[in-house]
């Protein structure tokens, strides 16, 4: 049979495909046994070429029996990654108008489903939370959180389930929240005083880093007992805490393509995360050698909570130290970027749209009225800065891509096939853009949440920063106490102006995406002191 003959048999073959199954299969025998030229060329290059296709081929003919979601074309090897953009929220959103809120995607070796409707996701959690409350395991999480024993990455099971419930009785509860209110004081201190002398010195200042500084310290005491930057020993924790941080949002050859995962030794990625491991070790131990030490030995922070009841048998389930260790770098990473983007934007929405600070302000001054300082009575009273920062996170949901699940079994959902073990992205950001659930989608109007539920969530899943079902995030009491807070306290005792030249209308609000999506230009601002008669020397 010669090469002709031979691409004849092969157009024979792909009309079986269509003829049916006994068709095809009688075909392959029959190519499969044809006398074919023995040339070194034909036995080194088009032998496995052809047999490759045939193998592709009837991969492609089993999947096509599924109903699966709509998908972009997409490149060989990569699949649809250059599609993603320097803003995959937005470049999906895009695609999502394309195609349908239900999208499959191929990234790299990964299928992966983005879901972007608030029905898609109602659904979800009506009929399939379980099978959508798995987490696929990366390079980086199984190796800095101690093999995935935290809360965020671990797999769906009884030990995360047992860990979920430590965390939200013991670490998160509002009880608990309420009692670190002190640390919240402490930073609101801190922070004031610092606008107060740049005020009176007539200096602009960076309200972006100085907002970073006052919530990673406040994340970093609550979790650890340690201020971000405080040095302790021979570690100096915000170096160590930062390298975390990076690793944790570089690009890992492996996670895509796992038989590249040796790209990421020779890149030496996979030996950065062991050294930080390592250090964090070190580290823990460090505290808690102090910790035994200490005179003061009461309930200060997240680490000395777990360890004491670890210690006086009080655990529904037995912690090993790194698992404990993983779940306190979970609260740490879970509030230390999340929260100081989330003051970022509520405060360059408000320098944006003057009218809504100028109410919010009014409000803010009128419940607390010239005491010296502002207390949680007075914070419960605050109803339109809630509504404020509801709109900020609509707007600008910290983690616009909700941390990536991996659902556990096929499944039905929108008339569409779900395979199983596929990873599952939901776009909060543009869920909460959808112009069929939001009016004037694009606007900042913190009025729109006035005759909503008084809690950050919706029945409707129309609005979700905080996720969803099982998966949802534990620490939303946590947030926004420290968020409501600081703001109150920000507009309280601070007028605000923008550096000469800039125009509000005009202000740059331009995206970049990390472990969180942040503001480009850092927030640069006049802080303009509010001296009240009456009130109380704060210095």
């Amino acid at each position: 049979m010669n090469f002709p003959q031979m691409m004849t048999l092969w157009k024979e073959y792909k009309k079986g495909q269509v003829l049916g199954f006994t068709h095809c299969f009688d075909l392959q025998m029959e190519l499969s046994v044809a006398k074919l030229p023995s040339t070194p060329l034909f036995l080194c290059l088009v032998l496995p070429l052809f047999t490759l296709m045939i193998w592709l081929k009837l991969q492609t003919n089993g999947r096509k029996r599924l109903k699966l979601p709509p998908s972009p074309p997409k490149l060989p090897f990569i699949g649809n990654i250059h599609q993603l953009g320097k803003l995959p929220h937005r470049s999906l959103r895009d695609l999502s108008r394309k195609y349908g809120s239900l999208l499959l995607l191929q990234l790299g070796h990964n299928q992966t489903l983005v879901v972007s409707s608030a029905d898609m996701v109602k659904e979800i959690v009506k009929n399939h939370d379980v099978a959508f409350s798995d987490r696929p395991s990366t390079t980086a999480a199984n190796i800095l959180f101690y093999g995935c024993t935290d809360v965020g990455f671990a797999p769906y099971g009884e030990y995360w389930r047992q860990a979920r419930k430590v965390c939200v009785t013991e670490l998160l509860s509002l009880r608990r929240v309420n009692s670190f209110q002190f640390l919240r004081d402490d930073e609101v201190e801190v922070t004031i005083d610092k606008l107060r002398r740049a005020s009176f010195k007539g200096e602009a200042v960076n309200l972006t880093e100085l907002l970073m500084v006052a919530s990673n310290n406040l994340v970093s005491r609550s979790a650890l007992g340690r201020k971000f930057d405080d040095e302790d020993g021979k570690i100096k924790f915000g170096l160590l805490a930062r390298r975390f941080l990076i690793l944790m949002m570089t690009f890992c050859v492996g996670d895509m393509f796992p038989y590249l995962k040796w790209v990421d030794v020779l890149r030496g990625f996979t030996s950065s995360l062991k050294q930080v491991k390592n250090e964090f070790d070190t580290f823990f131990d460090q505290i808690r050698e102090e910790d035994r030490s200490s005179q003061n030995k009461g309930e200060r922070d997240f680490f000395s909570i777990l360890l004491k009841l670890q210690e006086n048998g009080l655990l529904e389930m037995d912690l090993t130290p790194d698992n404990i260790k993983a779940i306190i770098l979970d609260m740490f990473v879970g509030g230390t970027d999340t929260t100081s983007t989330t003051l970022e934007w509520v405060m360059a929405e408000l320098m944006k749209n003057t009218n809504v600070m100028k109410k919010v302000q009014k409000e803010i001054r009128n419940v607390v009225g010239k005491k010296a300082q502002i207390d949680m009575k007075d914070v419960d009273e605050m109803n339109y800065l809630k509504c404020v920062i509801k709109e900020t996170l609509r707007l600008h949901p910290a983690v616009p891509l909700l941390v990536p699940r991996r659902t556990r079994s096929k499944i039905n959902l929108g008339g569409y096939e779900i395979p199983s073990n596929i990873m599952v992205f939901f776009n909060s950001w543009a869920i909460h853009r959808d112009p069929e659930v939001w009016e004037k989608p694009e606007e900042f109007i913190p009025e729109r949440f006035e005759k909503r539920s008084a809690d950050f969530k919706s029945q409707d899943f129309e609005y979700i920063p905080f996720g969803f079902g099982r998966r949802g995030c534990p620490g939303m009491a946590f947030a926004v106490a420290s968020i409501v807070d600081l703001v109150a306290n920000l507009l309280y005792w601070f007028d605000w102006k923008l550096p000469d030249g800039e125009n509000a209308e005009n202000l740059d609000m331009d995206e970049v995406y990390g472990l969180t999506v942040f503001k480009k230009a850092p927030l640069r601002v006049f802080p303009i002191f509010r001296n009240f008669e009456s009130q109380v020397d704060r210095v």
